[in-house]
């Protein structure tokens, strides 16, 4: 892993297309992903395409993240600008080197002293419970949602997808710590890979909502970034074809309403986003 300290111009980024519908700003405390899952859709962003390294080789650490959204809040709110924040859209902030970087901890806890409106956190990663003293007192200023991406209940799914992300029974196990701890939690089915008929069980008594999207509704192009990925051809070696179809959001959510009210189901951009 190729790792590099940098100084940010900015922390904040104004949300466009899929995040639009429900944020203000993204932020990521990491350009880059040791997860390096192969369906990920920044594979074939610039960010990736013209960087000249292979996608999970290499990692930039932010290390003035923390004092940039201290002054970028402060101009916001001057201007009487709302703060609904999605971390992270284009990495996790909870990469592994993030046990010992501590730049997501440390954006925690600036935002415990000016939060946000709204605060998102979007991993993979069980080590998010080892911030949740700081998400808890987050809890008391701002409204604050801690999703996982689960994308399937199966290990050797998993193990074929995404080998270098955490197993899914650590995931599920931090989750529910999450949960119990009193924070609104959010299980994201995203992308959809092929689950057993027990998936929903699992969830059920872990999470508030569920979040379903697709290799061909989510990844930003309409599933031209994930045919250029090769997914299809990755489905289809191992018999999986079935699984890659346009409407399987529809299937699953319709899977997934037997055992969860409509309310608690959000799909795609549309329903994705809490509406506070």
């Amino acid at each position: 892993m190729e790792t590099n300290q940098i100084q940010a111009k900015k922390i904040l980024t104004e949300a466009k297309g899929y995040l639009d519908s429900g944020f203000t700003h993204s932020l990521n405390p990491y350009s880059g992903c040791a997860f390096a899952c192969l369906y990920c859709y920044v594979r074939e962003m610039p960010i990736q395409r013209f960087k000249g390294t292979p996608w999970g080789d290499w990692l930039d650490l932010k290390i003035n993240a923390a004092e940039n959204y201290r002054n970028e809040v402060l101009k916001l709110r001057k201007k009487n600008k709302p703060v609904n924040i999605f971390m992270s859209s284009a990495t996790d902030p909870y990469q592994p080197i993030e046990r010992k970087a501590n730049i997501t901890r440390s954006l925690l806890e600036e935002m415990a002293e000016d939060p946000p409106d709204f605060l998102q956190i979007q991993t993979r990663s069980p080590l998010v419970t080892r911030d949740l003293d700081l998400i808890t007192e987050l809890k008391e200023k701002c409204h604050v949602l801690v999703s996982m991406t689960i994308e399937t209940d199966r290990e050797d799914i998993k193990q074929l997808f995404a080998p270098y992300a955490p197993g899914i029974k650590l995931r599920m196990k931090a989750l529910k710590e999450i949960h119990e701890a009193g924070i609104p939690t959010q299980a994201s089915i995203s992308p959809v890979l092929p689950f057993t008929p027990d998936f929903p069980k699992l969830l059920e008594g872990v999470v508030d909502h569920i979040w379903i999207d697709t290799l061909s509704i989510g990844d930003g192009s309409m599933g031209k970034r994930s045919e250029r990925l090769g997914m299809p051809k990755l489905f289809e070696e191992n018999g999986l074809s079935r699984w890659y179809c346009h409407d399987i959001h529809v299937r699953v959510e319709k899977y997934f309403l037997k055992y969860f009210p409509r309310d608690k189901i959000r799909v795609s951009k549309q329903e994705a986003f809490p509406k506070l």
